[in-house]
């Protein structure tokens, strides 16, 4: 959009991720409608000066919709179901950007009614979690028409520090879920040597403390560093979404012909974890695990730990 004019923005899709997200809008000074399942989740963003609706297809005049649900078949309903967003007689959103994780064949199923109601669709899902949102720190992986990422670097570089156009069609979906599986091959290894260290005497604060300060400390093992050192496993992602993330990625693995050892390797260890009860938790418990197969024990350091993600005071 040009400057003189800012984009009137829908939003499907008010959970943790969600609601952060059109949060991040709301501030910026966007007019922002919402359509959540469960009307009550939104309402908090009332007061920041958003408008409620209570069907996906009364967003149908907007010019950006955004949309963040969990599963393919949320991502169908909300869109060409009962009153989805485009199945409006007068209306049609002139962009759609669909921040979901879901296959690369759910997204092009949509992209398809989209581009039939003359509707530009962009695959835009993202890094983060709620923490990193509110920090500025969320990063997005776009795919579509480049004329149509262009329109909206300006919305997307809002609620996310960067965003990257990686390519045409749903390939963002691809590097999401590579992205996710390396998220899950890091924790591992992390919380691996993170044991190896404690059972040989070091702290974990210290030597995650060191492990930071090095080339190899990073955003990610920041900010999972107070999860590790005080047990405390308050979910940012769940183990059972990280699953779903492995089989979709050795799924395109098995696809394209690459082989992927140590994420398999991994993908057992997740399930292992699964099957161990460990289902609401933080994907970061798998320190725990590792701990049990070491014959560790873990007790909370209650140590304050700086996570790098701390909101800046301006926000």
């Amino acid at each position: 959009m040009t400057s003189e004019h800012k984009a009137t923005i829908g939003w499907i899709g008010a959970g943790r991720m969600g609601f952060e997200m059109a949060r991040r809008l709301l501030g910026a000074g966007y007019d922002v409608t919402i359509y959540n399942r469960t009307r009550s989740k939104a309402e908090p963003l009332l007061k920041l000066g958003a408008t409620v609706v209570d069907r996906p297809v009364d967003l149908a005049d907007r010019d950006i919709v955004f949309i963040m649900v969990s599963a393919p078949r949320d991502l169908e309903q909300v869109t060409v179901g009962a009153d989805g967003v485009l199945t409006s007689d007068e209306f049609a959103p002139r962009m759609i950007i669909d921040s979901s994780t879901v296959s690369q064949e759910a997204s092009a199923m949509i992209r398809e009614f989209a581009e039939a109601r003359g509707t530009a669709f962009l695959a835009a899902p993202v890094s983060g979690n709620p923490s990193v949102i509110a920090a500025g720190k969320l990063t997005i992986a776009a795919s579509g028409p480049r004329e149509t990422f262009d329109e909206a670097f300006d919305v997307l570089t809002t609620i996310g520090r960067t965003a990257t156009y990686v390519g045409e069609g749903e390939v963002a979906r691809l590097v999401k879920i590579a992205h996710n599986v390396f998220l899950g091959v890091v924790i591992q290894s992390l919380v691996e040597i993170t044991v190896l260290a404690e059972r040989g005497g070091v702290s974990r604060e210290a030597f995650l403390a060191f492990l930071n300060d090095s080339v190899m400390g990073s955003t990610f093992t920041r900010y999972k560093s107070p999860a590790l050192v005080n047990l405390d496993f308050t979910p940012t992602f769940t183990m059972p979404l990280l699953s779903k993330d492995f089989d979709l990625g050795l799924a395109a693995a098995h696809d394209l012909q690459v082989p992927m050892p140590i994420a398999s390797a991994t993908a057992q260890l997740v399930a292992s974890a699964m099957g161990a009860g460990f289902l609401t938790e933080d994907f970061s418990v798998l320190l725990l695990e590792q701990a049990r197969r070491a014959g560790v024990s873990l007790e909370a350091e209650n140590a304050a730990v700086v996570s790098g993600l701390e909101v800046p005071a301006h926000e």
